[in-house]
């Protein structure tokens, strides 16, 4: 990950089969929207995650397309149904091209 940016997620290391699970996620970035400036009067160049995606066993659960109103340090939290142990995965695309990347697993009885 760039210097600064940290993603956190946090989701239940167990379930049981069926169960629907809460999963939260926060990465740290600046969320610059591109219409602020700085004390000299220069246009501050937006910097955003655009795009945030989780998958369960390369199944896509969620895709997010996210503008510039987002707030700093942007938090997503949303519920999946787990039927069998896996990874979920986790991508957040920044406008300058980067990708940063976590993965947590979860077991299922």
């Amino acid at each position: 990950m760039a210097t600064g940016v940290k993603s956190r997620v946090k989701l239940p290391k167990t379930a049981a089969a069926g169960e629907v699970i809460t999963i939260k996620t926060l990465i740290t970035h600046r969320m610059e929207s591109g219409q602020r400036r700085d004390d000299a009067g220069a246009v501050i160049p937006r910097s955003i995650i655009h795009r945030f995606t989780c998958a369960f066993e390369g199944q896509p659960v969620v895709d997010v397309q996210v503008h510039p109103g987002v707030s700093t340090n942007p938090f997503f939290a949303f519920r999946a149904r787990v039927s069998h142990s896996g990874v979920f995965s986790f991508a957040w695309y920044d406008d300058d091209g980067a990708v940063y990347t976590d993965s947590k697993a979860i077991a299922v009885a």
